[in-house]
Order: structure tokens, then C-alpha cells, then sequence
């Protein structure tokens, strides 16, 4: 399961998104983790369902369908707190930094509307650069990176050069603990330039780029610009939305606000969506007005309150992970037991159906034969590269249990 780690200083409302984020009401059979623990919950990426192409009506395991779209668990980890000089152990720097191992993907929370300090004390909107927080918080994780990679360079450069050893495996053990792969190694030597150069020719600054390469690559940050309901938060989110690839609008409060309304039976609303539907002529006042200045200040505005994107980002954008729809009777899409397109597997863009057959159980991918595209009814080989939505049957010489 993908593990997305939120971050972000005090009263930037971190904790109104990852409540929004968690607030959905259901229940999946083939629950992923069953004791969440109180910063981690599941929240969900939003895709198109392909039951609608298909005229079919979907029975989902491993996801949930609401409407026309199918949504799928991720693990968001609430991150603890930041300080200037965390990657030093100040403040709760070693519980943050533990936290942010496991993440495939952050997304950086800040206050857009610039109304919080540094130190995220409540200040004059608009007194607060927002961009501030997003390098401060970068340069933080980047120093953790390369402060871990520094740790006993000499000694480990001179053991794995003098003793002819794999520099990528060398790489990959002495840097375990940050959930990093082979593949994430590769290409940051590449980036860095430093593919072929020795471990003991490796300058401070060699140490630095391919730091800062890494952490880019392995824990790429997505970034909500949150309290985009306040005025000045337009005008910040302009500028800094040229200069940050990832960086979405969003207003945790109104999600909150209407993911409960939702809940309560008050409106009709898809997390995501423009817009919500009132259900009920006898809304309170308090209530009506709320609504009212979402539609107006939020919705009418960017479209969407941002969470959902913000989610979708990380994990469709900054991780360019695809949906495929497994299925093992290509002609009913159904699995062995008459479930309807039982699953929706999040896997890396480019990949294969044997990459999917692998995903789904070792068995399949080890006596992988060919797979079959249920929507164009053709044979795909190993080399085929998988569609976002496709629907794929694996045909395989052993069965899985």
C-alpha cells in the first residue's frame, strides 16, 4: 500500500486535512490494516471506474465505488511537527524523521494566506512569505538525506571501492532505512552525474547533489496551499504556482466541513467534486451560510476544496502511478468467485502485465504465459506497457492460492 507522510508546521491546518482526508464513511471488506493508530488513517485516490464503459455493475474488494468513480485506500501518515533544525534531533526532529521513512510521497501543508509564523503562531494575513515554509521544510529533509549518506563516507567509500563491490547494492543497504530502491538509486547517480565516478573521488558537494537528487526522487513533495479562502492566499498561489510543479489549491476547512455534512445526511457530495447538493428544505441557518460561502470562496473559485487533488497529485503525479483494473474471466470481468471488477491495483506508470502479475501474487508472474486486454479482447505480451483503467486478465501456467 502506498504510504503518503503530511507534513507541515503548527496551524497551517494539517490536522483539518488529514481529518478530511480519513472522513469516508465506509467500510472495505478486504481491509488493508485494521488497528490504525491515531496519526495514521486511510484516505483514498479518486479515479474513474470503467463500469459505466463496460455496462456493468461493480462489486469491489480491495475499493470502493461511490457514483462513477472508484476510490482506492492509500496510508496517510500524519508526520510530527517541524522545527528549523529537526534533521539535528531539535524539537520532535527524530519522531518526525521516523515517520517520513516510510512515506512514498509527502504532501507539505502550508498557509497559503501567509497568517502564521514561523513558528506557526497566528499572525496578520498576508505578514508571512508562504514560500518560506516550503523551502525551510525542503532544505530540512534534504539535510536529513545528505546528513545520512555523510555518516562514515570515508570508511564505507574505501571498503566498497577497494573491495570491488556493487556501488548500487553498497548504496542500497547503507541507505535501508528510507525505503529507497534500486531503481531510485540508478537514476539519482544518473541525474547527479556520478554514475561512474568512484566512491572515493566524491567530493562535499558530489555528497550534497546526489542528497538533494535522492530525496527529490524517493520522497517527491506535493504541496497544499491551504486557506486558499482568504483573499490574499489568490494572489500567493499565483506566484508560487510557477515556480512549484506540484502545488494545488486547497482549503482543508470546507472539505472537513462538507465530507460531515455529507456523513450527516445534509448534502449529497463526492469528495473532489465542484460541487454538493442539498438534500434537506430545513437546513439551519448557520449551516446554509457555511455552505454558501464554500460555494462562493472555495468552490466557484479553484473548482474543488483541493484535498482530493492534493491526494491524487501525489500518488497519479509525483509517484506517476497508473489504475489497472485485474480480472480473471475477461468476458464477465469478473475474479473466481463472480465479483465484478473485484479490484483496482495502483501500479507505476510504464509498467507490465507481468510487473502486474507480480503485484498480485509471485505465483502469477513467475509462470507468466501472456495476458489478454479485456476491453480490445486482444493478447498483450510481458513487454506490453500497461494503460491507466486498463482492465487485464493474466493467463499464467501457475495458479495462485
Amino acid at each position: 500500500m502506498i504510504t503518503v507522510g503530511l507534513i507541515g508546521k503548527t496551524n497551517v491546518g494539517k490536522s483539518t486535512f488529514f481529518s478530511a482526508a480519513t472522513l469516508v464513511d465506509v467500510e472495505i471488506a478486504n481491509r488493508p490494516f485494521v488497528t490504525i493508530e491515531p496519526n495514521v488513517g486511510m484516505a483514498y485516490v479518486k479515479t474513474l471506474c470503467v463500469h459505466n464503459e463496460f455496462k456493468v455493475k461493480c462489486s469491489p474488494r480491495n475499493s470502493i465505488c461511490i457514483g462513477d468513480y472508484r476510490f482506492i485506500p492509500i496510508k496517510l501518515v500524519d508526520v510530527a511537527g517541524l522545527i528549523p533544525g529537526a534533521h539535528e534531533g531539535r524539537g520532535l526532529g527524530n519522531k518526525f524523521l521516523d515517520d517520513l521513512r516510510k512515506a512514498d510521497v509527502l504532501i507539505h501543508v502550508i498557509d497559503a494566506s501567509g497568517s502564521t509564523n514561523e513558528e506557526g503562531v497566528p499572525v496578520e494575513p498576508g505578514s508571512r512569505d508562504p514560500e518560506e515554509d516550503i523551502k525551510f521544510v525542503e532544505d530540512e529533509i534534504n539535510e536529513w538525506f545528505i546528513s545520512i549518506i555523510k555518516k562514515d563516507w570515508e570508511k564505507f567509500a574505501r571498503v566498497t571501492d577497494l573491495g570491488n563491490k556493487d556501488p548500487i547494492d553498497a548504496l542500497l543497504s547503507k541507505l535501508s532505512g528510507l525505503s529507497i530502491n534500486r531503481e531510485q538509486i540508478i537514476q539519482s547517480l544518473k541525474e547527479s552525474k556520478l554514475e561512474n565516478v568512484k566512491f572515493m573521488q566524491w567530493s562535499e558537494e558530489d555528497i550534497r547533489r546526489f542528497g538533494i537528487t535522492l530525496r527529490q526522487i524517493s520522497k517527491p513533495i506535493v504541496i497544499a496551499a491551504n486557506k486558499d479562502d482568504i483573499p490574499i492566499a489568490r494572489k500567493n498561489i499565483d506566484r508560487l504556482k510557477e515556480k512549484y510543479k506540484f502545488l494545488i489549491p486547497t482549503s482543508a476547512e470546507a472539505e472537513l466541513a462538507l465530507r460531515k455534512a455529507a456523513k450527516n445526511g445534509l448534502i449529497d457530495y463526492i469528495p473532489g467534486e465542484k460541487e454538493f447538493k442539498i438534500k434537506t428544505s430545513n437546513l439551519p441557518e448557520k449551516q446554509r451560510k457555511a455552505l454558501d460561502y464554500i460555494k462562493t470562496n472555495v468552490l466557484d473559485v479553484y473548482g474543488n476544496t483541493g484535498v482530493q487533488q492534493a491526494i491524487n497529485e501525489a500518488v497519479f503525479g509525483a509517484l506517476n502511478m497508473i489504475t489497472v483494473f485485474p480480472v480473471e474471466d475477461e468476458r464477465k470481468l469478473t475474479d473466481r468467485n463472480g465479483n465484478v471488477l473485484p479490484d483496482a491495483i495502483l501500479i507505476k506508470k510504464g509498467s507490465t502485465p507481468k510487473d502486474l502479475a507480480a503485484v498480485i501474487h509471485s505465483d502469477l508472474a513467475k509462470g507468466f504465459l501472456y495476458a489478454i486486454d479485456a476491453r480490445k479482447k486482444i493478447r498483450v505480451g510481458e513487454n506490453y506497457q500497461l494503460q491507466d483503467r486498463d482492465v487485464i486478465k493474466i493467463v499464467s501456467s501457475l495458479a495462485h492460492g
